[in-house]
């Protein structure tokens, strides 16, 4: 395992992480789902027993995943672990039959109270905002808790997970007030949005966490043209036939023949891919499984520039009409 610089802080943090949304488990709001289905907790725990002899440090977690319960999981697990980084986010939460949202000064502090008891730790390594959108961050309670949270040393550092679509107006607002110390954003092969907030990150000392770099699934291999999603899978209402078909269908013709020059999985591919931006600080594919942990980390590679660049292209002649169905699905 490899460990890269987040930002100027003192974290160094393995270039892949573990995802730990799959592992909250199925949770609805309402009738809303917003886990992967259903998982087995004592499963759950070997695949994180098996990322920490692959040397994966970095676990990243949310107190809305399984509404608490990848916390607790990650509590239960690897609490008392010093070698371990945990990052979390607040934000999110359930509210009677919907998904709400609060910035306020004062529930972030209770939140983050809850996080810290449920993963049984007296600090969050880092701890970043989910999704907070523009007005939250001008009205500023939500900044306040954080800068008062590390002030008393329950957060060591902070920043905020950017929006799937539109990630620039809040990364600009971190970057002109020089808030916190990292940015969470999507960055795989078909949603490249976030590129060129990479180079200004990392210009400006911020550490960098890559989210859903298999999309959902879809650039992993694993998915057929006709998958079908459990209604308890948030994916049965963003992934339609169209976006699956269309997706497969550019990856067939013009990913997937790099799989053979590098010998290497699609998975390995893919991630291969984000790495190749020394920007990004770690990579957090999702875990649930210890088969997942070698799927994930045992078949990197060092792209060339060439096929980086034919990669890279392809976000603006196949990726982003793809994308604007992504959008309309949420």
């Amino acid at each position: 395992m490899n460990y890269r610089a987040f930002g100027n802080t003192d974290l160094k943090v393995s270039e892949i992480g573990f995802g730990t949304w799959a592992i909250g488990g199925a949770a609805f709001v309402g009738k809303t789902p917003i886990g992967w289905g259903p998982s087995d907790d004592t499963v759950s725990v070997k695949a994180i027993h098996t990322a920490l002899d692959a040397g994966i440090n970095f676990f990243d977690t949310a107190d809305f995943y399984g509404l608490g319960h990848s916390e607790e999981l990650l509590g239960n697990t690897i609490s008392n672990r010093k070698d371990v980084i945990i990052a979390s986010k607040v934000g999110q939460k359930a509210g009677a039959d919907k998904v709400e949202i609060d910035y306020t000064y004062d529930y972030i502090i209770r939140a983050c109270e809850a996080s810290l008891k449920r993963l049984k730790r007296d600090h969050i390594d880092f701890h970043h905002l989910h999704v907070a959108r523009m007005q939250h961050l001008e009205n500023g309670q939500c900044i306040q808790a954080m800068q008062q949270l590390q002030k008393e040393g329950r957060i060591r550092y902070w920043g905020i997970s950017l929006i799937t679509f539109n990630p620039f107006p809040e990364a600009a607002f971190f970057l002109e007030h020089s808030l916190g110390n990292g940015f969470q954003l999507v960055f795989n092969l078909i949603n490249q949005k976030a590129l060129p907030i990479l180079a200004k990150a990392a210009n400006a000392g911020y550490g960098v966490i890559a989210r859903m770099p298999l999309q959902f699934g879809l650039l992993s291999g694993q998915i057929k043209p006709d998958a079908v999603f459990g209604s308890d899978d948030h994916r049965s209402y963003r992934i339609t036939p169209q976006i699956t078909g269309t997706v497969l269908q550019v990856l067939e013709d013009k990913v997937w023949p790099l799989c053979k020059k590098y010998d290497t999985t699609p998975t390995g591919l893919a991630l291969s891919y984000i790495l190749g931006y020394p920007e990004i600080s770690t990579v957090i594919p999702g875990i649930r499984k210890p088969e997942q942990v070698a799927l994930n980390t045992e078949h990197l590679v060092q792209l060339d520039e060439t096929d980086k660049q034919m990669l890279r292209d392809l976000y603006e002649t196949d990726w982003l009409a793809v994308m604007g169905l992504m959008e309309k699905q949420g």
